[in-house]
């Protein structure tokens, strides 16, 4: 069981880890043993609310395919438990991503003085540059 929140979770059989051969280069035992993992989630068939899911699939995300599925490779570690438990936080932190909603930000009106004093500044720099040019002859 994977705990996103103290009420949503994400139960062990939604979630599919391959053990795969881990890329990149290796010593004597490189063909031999399989310790990257691959996690696959499919967002659409699992138990998570609703609008956790809408909130998933709606995310730009290069691990969210088109389908609704995370893909999740995971092989900094060499051994195969750790980088287990470092896909599932990865898949964890994903989805804890989406939990918390933002408030929609509420836009202030520019107080009078400040338009004001942007007014004068800009009225101040024209006038020195006014100063700036030929001078006419009497």
């Amino acid at each position: 069981m994977l705990r996103i929140s103290s009420k949503v979770s994400i139960p062990d059989a939604e979630i599919r880890i391959t053990p795969i051969r881990a890329s990149g280069p290796g010593g004597q035992k490189v063909n031999k043993i399989s310790s990257a993992v691959h996690l696959r989630f499919d967002i659409r068939a699992s138990s998570l609310p609703e609008a956790y899911k809408q909130r998933l699939l709606a995310k730009k995300e290069h691990r969210i395919s088109k389908d609704g599925i995370i893909n999740i490779k995971a092989q900094e570690y060499r051994s195969q438990e750790k980088n287990r438990e470092a896909a599932l936080a990865r898949l964890q932190e994903l989805v804890r991503s989406v939990a918390e909603m933002r408030r929609k930000r509420i836009p202030t009106k520019v107080p009078r003085r400040v338009k004001k004093k942007r007014l004068e500044s800009k009225a101040h720099r024209g006038h020195i540059k006014r100063l700036r040019g030929r001078i006419a002859p009497d």
